[in-house]
């Protein structure tokens, strides 16, 4: 039996409990059936708030904190939670959680579900060392949440739920991603792997080695390799003949050159490798994308 205590509820409560005639059109839905929300409140300063489900819940459920602090105890971990940190609780796992008796936690919460929930579970525990994350504060995202919750409670219509699914998606992936903008950033201030971005750019024309490379910036070739492996994902010379592979697209729909005009544009000496390079990325080969451009 799941053990409930809320003594009397919190003073500027909201929450919405969708009825189970609309989450079975969600079900169904193409747009939603994927991710749908099922719950959704916030519970401000929310004294005596605590939840124990020794066979879990039906659903993922995300909390957010906002002022106060409470834990969160999952397979036997106990974790504080503070303001600006968030948590997501797997479905079907034993859990227990609660606001601090002497600084009550606020907190906005959702309990979601549907395949792409499982996968961003997946994302979310693979990526966040203990579950949880710090997340900077912004009114944005407040407002999010109210508009969201407006939507969920005033119209049924399968326009404005699939609208209020989408925009919840968005709300719960800004926190499991949020530290993303950060990495970008990091990326694109990275010098070296700049640099060498910019190199390969301009001599898309060039056969270029690694070798060049460690001469010409200076670093070995394995520092080279693993360091813009690790921020593009790809393997350097790999990376080069995807941009030269792009920049062949580009010629393909916007002149007249022939295949083998092209590849010795992109620096290929031999056409039909140029081919095989090119089918690898897109799947197809120069002549066939050319095809179905006028398709």
């Amino acid at each position: 039996m799941d053990n409930n205590t809320i003594k009397e509820g919190f003073l500027g409560q909201k929450m919405i409990a969708l009825p189970k005639d609309i989450i079975k059109k969600i079900k169904e839905n193409k747009i939603s059936q994927n991710f749908y929300v099922s719950d959704l409140g916030y519970y401000p300063n929310a004294h005596h708030h605590e939840r124990i489900r020794k066979k879990g819940a039906n659903e993922f459920i995300f909390i957010y904190c906002t002022k106060g602090k409470g834990i969160i105890r999952l397979k036997n971990i106990k974790t504080e939670i503070l303001p600006n940190q968030f948590f997501i609780i797997p479905i079907h796992t034993s859990h227990e959680y609660k606001a601090n008796d002497n600084d009550p936690w606020s907190i906005y919460w959702f309990h979601f579900k549907g395949p792409l929930a499982e996968e961003l579970y997946k994302r979310y525990s693979t990526t966040h060392s203990y579950n949880y994350k710090n997340i900077p504060f912004t009114t944005k995202r407040i407002e999010q949440f109210n508009k969201i919750f407006n939507l969920y409670d005033n119209n049924y219509l399968d326009s404005y739920i699939e609208y209020a699914n989408l925009l919840s998606l968005n709300f719960i992936s800004s926190f499991i991603y949020h530290d993303f903008d950060s990495k970008l950033n990091s990326d694109n201030s990275d010098t070296l792997v700049n640099s060498i971005k910019d190199y390969l750019a301009n001599n898309l024309e060039r056969k270029i080695t690694l070798d060049e490379l460690s001469e010409k910036f200076n670093y070995s070739k394995s520092y080279i390799h693993s360091k813009f492996k690790l921020k593009t994902g790809y393997p350097v010379l790999v990376f080069f003949n995807l941009k030269k592979t792009q920049k062949a697209c580009e010629y393909l729909n916007y002149t007249e050159l022939s295949i083998k005009e092209i590849s010795f544009k992109v620096g290929f000496e031999d056409p039909l490798y140029f081919s095989r390079i090119f089918k690898n990325f897109m799947g197809k080969s120069p002549r066939s994308y050319k095809q179905n451009l006028s398709k």
